[in-house]
């Protein structure tokens, strides 16, 4: 694969933005270069690859989508389901199950399925010490960010060194297949055990008046990226567009950064991401990790080439992702009044809020690096009766924190 070169980064204290790079090519043939080349070997990328665990966080999808979805992750990856599919009157997760199990047959590989409200996934959350997850009717909480949150719990159980996250809903495989390949690329140019790679896509093709037009960014993605660029020019004193991906779905990460991170819940969990690393990295407030901040945080921004079909759920959902997104970043201790008055304003115009109402304040979960990781895979083991491991067993004897080897190991 060939990426174009980054030659600007913005900086918020240890995070390194990169500005937008280009897909130039899938891939590159026997081409060799330096990581400034922008040039990864099919070598290099099949290593991260097989490190790699993909989750994907699904609801009520159809059994084609998911199986384009599964025949497009490259086959070193581990694939892990999380469903918050209904279970009544149909039980859409046995289907669902069903499914990854065929697929796991078929192509000789191995996953992970559990589903989101099961009872014993809530024990052993609860048990490993993430009482916050868990809701009134003692199940984890519904919302996608939940649902990544127990990915990446389940991703840090099998001894893997990196997290990738793809919706069920994409409509085309070969649109997944360039997400985890661009994925690898970009975490083998970062380079560095602290690294996020988040994907912005070429085109997000809708009908209008009988053909194709082929939409170049998103309804609340622009106005989400919009206010992450004016909290970090209100620092910088300089304009900037760098952050192009605040409501990135498909994006992944080293676990050595993943473990360290609070995650929010519902559709404020991919533009919190930013935040987060803004507040524990971006010194303006004191980090926990130093060993973080002597390494720094780069942060890869990478558009594809294959459009992003999928499908839409109205203008109500685009709000209220568009909302969650602005209430993090309202709430978080390093906006400056001039971002938050902003904001204000914004909401206030669209109706959002009345005057003299401040945006409501989003649920933010501790990392998953601070879960008893022993006690979680003993009790998921023993008592998630949803939880299947198809193939090969994937989880380690003794998961680690921090994303390091096993224990013992």
């Amino acid at each position: 694969m060939r990426l174009e070169q980054s030659h600007r980064t913005e900086r918020f204290g240890a995070v390194r933005i990169h500005e937008l790079q280009r897909v130039i090519q899938l891939d590159s043939g026997d081409a060799t270069g330096t990581v400034s080349d922008g040039v990864v070997s099919h070598d290099a990328i099949r290593a991260v690859e097989r490190e790699m665990v993909i989750v994907i966080p699904c609801m009520n999808e159809t059994r084609r989508v998911i199986e384009g979805v599964l025949s497009g992750i490259p086959h070193d990856c581990l694939v892990v389901l999380v469903s918050n599919s209904a279970r009544h009157p149909v039980d859409r997760y046995e289907i669902e199950a069903q499914t990854v199990e065929q697929f796991c047959r078929s192509a000789e590989r191995s996953a992970i399925t559990v589903h989101q409200r099961d009872p014993g996934l809530a024990a052993a959350f609860k048990a490993a010490g993430m009482p916050e997850l868990i809701d009134d009717d003692g199940l984890v909480r519904a919302g996608k960010g939940e649902a990544m949150l127990v990915g990446m719990a389940v991703a840090a159980l099998t001894g893997r060194r990196y997290l990738g996250y793809i919706d069920a809903d994409n409509y085309v495989p070969g649109a997944v297949h360039e997400y985890v390949k661009v994925y690898a690329a970009g975490l083998h140019l970062a380079a560095n055990p602290y690294a996020m790679v988040r994907i912005s896509w070429h085109s997000k093709p809708k009908l209008r008046d009988g053909r194709l037009f082929f939409s170049r960014r998103g309804r609340s993605s622009e106005i989400t990226n919009a206010f992450l660029n004016r909290l970090v020019a209100e620092y910088s004193g300089f304009g900037t567009e760098v952050i192009a991906t605040g409501n990135a779905g498909e994006h992944a990460l080293s676990l050595e950064l993943g473990l360290r991170m609070r995650l929010a819940g519902g559709f404020a969990v991919e533009p919190f991401e930013y935040v987060e690393l803004f507040e524990q990295f971006g010194g303006v407030l004191e980090s926990a990790h130093p060993e973080v901040m002597a390494s720094s945080v780069p942060v890869l921004q990478i558009e594809t080439r294959n459009p992003h079909f999928h499908d839409n759920k109205g203008e109500e959902h685009v709000q209220g992702m568009r909302m969650q997104a602005l209430n993090v970043l309202y709430h978080s201790p390093v906006a400056l009044p001039a971002v938050r008055s902003a904001i204000l304003e914004f909401m206030i115009a669209q109706g959002a809020l009345a005057p003299g109402e401040e945006p409501p304040r989003e649920r933010i979960y501790p990392p998953v690096g601070s879960l008893a990781m022993d006690l979680f895979r003993d009790a998921l083991a023993a008592e998630a009766t949803t939880f299947r491991q198809l193939g090969a067993s994937a989880l380690v004897e003794r998961p680690c924190l921090n994303g390091g080897p096993p224990l013992g190991g």
